[in-house]
Protein backbone atom coordinates (compact mmCIF):
# COMPACT_ATOMS: atom_id res chain seq x y z
CA UNK A 1 0.00 0.00 0.00
CA UNK A 2 2.55 2.10 1.10
CA UNK A 3 3.53 2.28 -3.27
CA UNK A 4 0.06 2.68 -4.12
CA UNK A 5 0.32 6.81 -5.38
CA UNK A 6 4.00 5.75 -6.46
CA UNK A 7 5.81 4.74 -9.51
CA UNK A 8 3.07 5.49 -12.13
CA UNK A 9 1.95 9.28 -13.88
CA UNK A 10 -1.18 10.47 -12.03
CA UNK A 11 -3.77 10.64 -11.96
CA UNK A 12 -5.28 7.05 -11.04
CA UNK A 13 -8.54 5.89 -12.38
CA UNK A 14 -11.43 4.37 -9.63
CA UNK A 15 -13.99 3.30 -10.37
CA UNK A 16 -17.44 2.51 -8.22
CA UNK A 17 -19.67 -0.54 -7.49
CA UNK A 18 -22.62 0.58 -6.46
CA UNK A 19 -24.79 -2.91 -6.42
CA UNK A 20 -27.63 -3.50 -4.00
CA UNK A 21 -26.17 -7.47 -3.91
CA UNK A 22 -24.09 -10.01 -4.51
CA UNK A 23 -25.36 -10.89 -7.69
CA UNK A 24 -25.55 -6.86 -8.74
CA UNK A 25 -21.87 -6.22 -7.81
CA UNK A 26 -20.87 -9.27 -9.48
CA UNK A 27 -22.30 -8.48 -13.00
CA UNK A 28 -20.30 -4.82 -12.41
CA UNK A 29 -17.74 -6.23 -11.84
CA UNK A 30 -17.48 -8.92 -14.77
CA UNK A 31 -17.89 -4.88 -16.89
CA UNK A 32 -15.76 -3.08 -15.46
CA UNK A 33 -12.90 -5.29 -14.97
CA UNK A 34 -11.96 -5.47 -19.18
CA UNK A 35 -11.69 -1.21 -19.05
CA UNK A 36 -8.76 -1.75 -16.86
CA UNK A 37 -9.30 0.81 -13.76
CA UNK A 38 -6.73 1.18 -11.46
CA UNK A 39 -8.63 1.05 -8.39
CA UNK A 40 -12.18 -0.43 -7.29
CA UNK A 41 -14.31 1.97 -4.72
CA UNK A 42 -16.88 -0.14 -3.39
CA UNK A 43 -19.84 2.41 -2.11
CA UNK A 44 -21.19 -0.41 0.47
CA UNK A 45 -23.64 2.09 1.31
CA UNK A 46 -25.97 0.98 -1.65
CA UNK A 47 -25.72 -2.64 -0.46
CA UNK A 48 -29.27 -4.01 0.80
CA UNK A 49 -27.56 -6.23 3.89
CA UNK A 50 -25.03 -3.61 4.99
CA UNK A 51 -26.33 -5.11 8.72
CA UNK A 52 -24.88 -8.15 8.21
CA UNK A 53 -20.70 -7.84 8.92
CA UNK A 54 -20.14 -11.22 7.85
CA UNK A 55 -21.83 -11.46 4.98
CA UNK A 56 -20.01 -7.54 4.12
CA UNK A 57 -16.97 -9.26 4.84
CA UNK A 58 -17.54 -12.51 2.86
CA UNK A 59 -18.49 -10.42 0.02
CA UNK A 60 -15.42 -8.11 0.06
CA UNK A 61 -12.92 -11.15 -0.31
CA UNK A 62 -15.26 -12.02 -3.17
CA UNK A 63 -14.58 -8.87 -4.76
CA UNK A 64 -11.08 -8.26 -3.83
CA UNK A 65 -10.84 -12.23 -5.43
CA UNK A 66 -13.03 -10.89 -8.85
CA UNK A 67 -10.73 -7.76 -9.37
CA UNK A 68 -7.66 -8.19 -8.34
CA UNK A 69 -7.18 -4.67 -7.35
CA UNK A 70 -6.92 -2.21 -4.67
CA UNK A 71 -9.92 -1.82 -2.92
CA UNK A 72 -11.43 1.33 -1.62
CA UNK A 73 -14.40 0.52 0.87
CA UNK A 74 -16.72 3.64 1.82
CA UNK A 75 -20.20 4.16 2.98
CA UNK A 76 -21.09 7.80 1.83
CA UNK A 77 -22.74 9.53 4.60
CA UNK A 78 -26.10 10.43 3.61
CA UNK A 79 -25.77 13.83 4.42
CA UNK A 80 -22.94 13.32 1.70
CA UNK A 81 -24.40 12.55 -1.25
CA UNK A 82 -24.93 8.68 0.44
CA UNK A 83 -27.67 6.02 0.48
CA UNK A 84 -30.07 5.72 3.31
CA UNK A 85 -28.64 2.53 5.34
CA UNK A 86 -30.04 0.99 8.60
CA UNK A 87 -26.78 1.61 10.74
CA UNK A 88 -26.29 4.52 13.35
CA UNK A 89 -23.10 6.12 12.99
CA UNK A 90 -21.67 4.08 16.03
CA UNK A 91 -22.59 0.99 13.85
CA UNK A 92 -21.28 1.98 11.34
CA UNK A 93 -17.89 3.12 12.60
CA UNK A 94 -18.16 -0.74 13.92
CA UNK A 95 -18.66 -1.84 10.76
CA UNK A 96 -15.56 0.28 8.72
CA UNK A 97 -13.43 -0.76 12.16
CA UNK A 98 -13.96 -4.64 11.12
CA UNK A 99 -13.49 -3.84 7.44
CA UNK A 100 -9.77 -2.42 7.89
CA UNK A 101 -9.03 -5.73 9.57
CA UNK A 102 -9.79 -7.64 6.27
CA UNK A 103 -6.37 -8.46 4.29
CA UNK A 104 -9.02 -7.85 1.35
CA UNK A 105 -8.97 -3.73 1.52
CA UNK A 106 -6.47 -1.46 0.82
CA UNK A 107 -8.40 2.07 1.68
CA UNK A 108 -11.13 2.80 3.69
CA UNK A 109 -12.67 6.66 3.38
CA UNK A 110 -14.90 8.25 6.01
CA UNK A 111 -16.30 11.95 6.12
CA UNK A 112 -14.15 14.42 7.92
CA UNK A 113 -17.39 16.16 9.15
CA UNK A 114 -18.17 13.49 11.56
CA UNK A 115 -17.18 13.47 14.92
CA UNK A 116 -13.56 13.64 16.16
CA UNK A 117 -14.00 10.94 18.28
CA UNK A 118 -15.31 8.52 15.24
CA UNK A 119 -12.64 9.32 12.79
CA UNK A 120 -9.66 9.12 15.97
CA UNK A 121 -11.29 5.52 16.41
CA UNK A 122 -10.74 4.69 12.98
CA UNK A 123 -7.56 6.24 11.79
CA UNK A 124 -6.42 4.02 14.69
CA UNK A 125 -7.75 0.70 13.54
CA UNK A 126 -6.45 1.67 9.71
CA UNK A 127 -3.09 2.08 11.09
CA UNK A 128 -3.02 -0.79 13.42
CA UNK A 129 -3.99 -3.06 10.02
CA UNK A 130 -1.82 -0.95 7.74
CA UNK A 131 -4.33 0.38 5.40
CA UNK A 132 -4.90 4.25 3.84
CA UNK A 133 -7.17 6.46 4.74
CA UNK A 134 -9.01 8.67 2.71
CA UNK A 135 -11.05 11.39 4.59
CA UNK A 136 -13.42 13.53 2.67
CA UNK A 137 -15.48 16.57 2.26
CA UNK A 138 -18.54 16.63 -0.10
CA UNK A 139 -20.89 20.14 -0.95
CA UNK A 140 -23.83 18.41 -3.16
CA UNK A 141 -25.06 22.42 -2.80
CA UNK A 142 -22.29 24.44 -4.10
CA UNK A 143 -18.75 25.89 -4.29
CA UNK A 144 -17.36 26.96 -1.17
CA UNK A 145 -15.11 29.63 -1.07
CA UNK A 146 -11.45 28.49 -1.96
CA UNK A 147 -10.35 29.41 1.49
CA UNK A 148 -13.30 27.00 3.00
CA UNK A 149 -12.57 24.27 0.83
CA UNK A 150 -8.85 24.08 1.63
CA UNK A 151 -9.68 24.51 5.42
CA UNK A 152 -11.56 21.41 5.19
CA UNK A 153 -8.27 19.46 3.24
CA UNK A 154 -6.24 20.66 6.52
CA UNK A 155 -8.65 19.34 8.42
CA UNK A 156 -8.25 15.66 6.68
CA UNK A 157 -4.37 16.19 7.38
CA UNK A 158 -4.67 17.22 10.76
CA UNK A 159 -6.85 13.66 11.84
CA UNK A 160 -3.69 11.70 10.12
CA UNK A 161 -5.47 10.89 6.76
CA UNK A 162 -3.48 9.97 4.14
CA UNK A 163 -5.09 11.35 1.85
CA UNK A 164 -7.60 14.53 1.39
CA UNK A 165 -10.64 14.36 -0.72
CA UNK A 166 -13.16 17.21 -1.44
CA UNK A 167 -15.69 17.58 -3.69
CA UNK A 168 -18.10 20.29 -4.58
CA UNK A 169 -21.39 21.09 -6.75
CA UNK A 170 -20.21 23.99 -9.36
CA UNK A 171 -23.17 26.20 -9.79
CA UNK A 172 -21.14 28.26 -12.89
CA UNK A 173 -17.86 27.75 -15.32
CA UNK A 174 -15.78 30.20 -12.49
CA UNK A 175 -16.74 27.53 -9.75
CA UNK A 176 -14.72 24.87 -11.66
CA UNK A 177 -11.93 27.35 -11.86
CA UNK A 178 -11.79 28.24 -8.62
CA UNK A 179 -11.78 24.45 -7.53
CA UNK A 180 -8.50 23.48 -9.80
CA UNK A 181 -7.08 26.71 -7.89
CA UNK A 182 -7.93 25.20 -4.81
CA UNK A 183 -6.53 22.21 -5.85
CA UNK A 184 -3.34 23.24 -7.21
CA UNK A 185 -2.83 25.40 -3.51
CA UNK A 186 -3.86 22.76 -1.39
CA UNK A 187 -1.29 20.29 -3.06
CA UNK A 188 1.44 23.30 -2.41
CA UNK A 189 1.07 23.49 0.96
CA UNK A 190 -0.42 19.49 2.09
CA UNK A 191 2.19 17.19 2.72
CA UNK A 192 -0.04 14.29 1.97
CA UNK A 193 -1.99 13.49 -1.52
CA UNK A 194 -5.02 15.67 -2.81
CA UNK A 195 -8.09 14.08 -4.58
CA UNK A 196 -10.77 17.06 -5.32
CA UNK A 197 -13.86 16.81 -8.08
CA UNK A 198 -15.83 19.45 -9.22
CA UNK A 199 -19.26 17.63 -9.75
CA UNK A 200 -22.20 17.98 -12.15
CA UNK A 201 -21.69 18.37 -16.10
CA UNK A 202 -20.64 21.58 -15.06
CA UNK A 203 -17.83 19.74 -13.56
CA UNK A 204 -17.19 17.00 -15.67
CA UNK A 205 -13.66 19.13 -16.57
CA UNK A 206 -12.19 18.34 -13.30
CA UNK A 207 -12.08 14.82 -13.87
CA UNK A 208 -10.15 14.87 -16.60
CA UNK A 209 -7.52 17.67 -15.92
CA UNK A 210 -7.44 18.11 -12.24
CA UNK A 211 -4.39 15.77 -11.91
CA UNK A 212 -2.80 18.75 -13.68
CA UNK A 213 -3.49 20.97 -10.78
CA UNK A 214 -2.42 17.72 -8.25
CA UNK A 215 -5.16 15.64 -7.27
CA UNK A 216 -3.77 11.80 -8.06
CA UNK A 217 -6.85 10.31 -8.28
CA UNK A 218 -10.35 10.64 -10.99
CA UNK A 219 -13.13 8.83 -10.62
CA UNK A 220 -14.41 7.12 -14.16
CA UNK A 221 -17.74 5.71 -14.94
CA UNK A 222 -18.17 1.84 -15.05
CA UNK A 223 -21.13 0.77 -15.06
CA UNK A 224 -23.30 2.93 -12.46
CA UNK A 225 -22.19 6.45 -11.58
CA UNK A 226 -21.84 7.36 -7.74
CA UNK A 227 -21.55 10.84 -7.82
CA UNK A 228 -22.97 13.43 -10.82
CA UNK A 229 -20.89 13.81 -13.93
CA UNK A 230 -18.62 11.12 -13.78
CA UNK A 231 -17.23 10.54 -17.38
CA UNK A 232 -17.08 6.56 -18.60
CA UNK A 233 -13.87 5.21 -18.09
CA UNK A 234 -13.15 4.41 -21.81
CA UNK A 235 -13.68 8.22 -22.39
CA UNK A 236 -11.63 9.29 -19.54
CA UNK A 237 -8.92 7.36 -19.70
CA UNK A 238 -8.35 8.50 -23.79
CA UNK A 239 -8.74 12.51 -22.96
CA UNK A 240 -5.98 11.86 -20.01
CA UNK A 241 -3.43 10.21 -22.29
CA UNK A 242 -3.84 12.87 -25.28
CA UNK A 243 -3.91 15.79 -22.43
CA UNK A 244 -0.70 13.86 -21.61
CA UNK A 245 0.67 13.20 -24.79
CA UNK A 246 0.18 17.07 -25.78
CA UNK A 247 1.81 18.37 -22.75
CA UNK A 248 5.02 16.36 -23.40
CA UNK A 249 4.67 13.36 -21.07
CA UNK A 250 5.81 10.23 -22.30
Amino acid sequence: MNSLFQGKDIPYICTPLVGRNRDDIMEELEKIIPKNPDLIEWRADFLTNIHDTEYVISLLKEIKFKAGLPILFTIRSEKEGGEPIPLSEHDKVALLCQVSKSRNVDIIDYEVSNEPAFIQKIRKQTKDNNKKLILSYHNFDCTPGNQEIIKKLFLCEFYGADMAKAAVMPNNKDDVLRLLQATKDADDVLTIPVITMSMGGLGALSRVIGWVYGSVLTFGLGVHNSAPGQVPIERLQQMITKMKESMGYQ
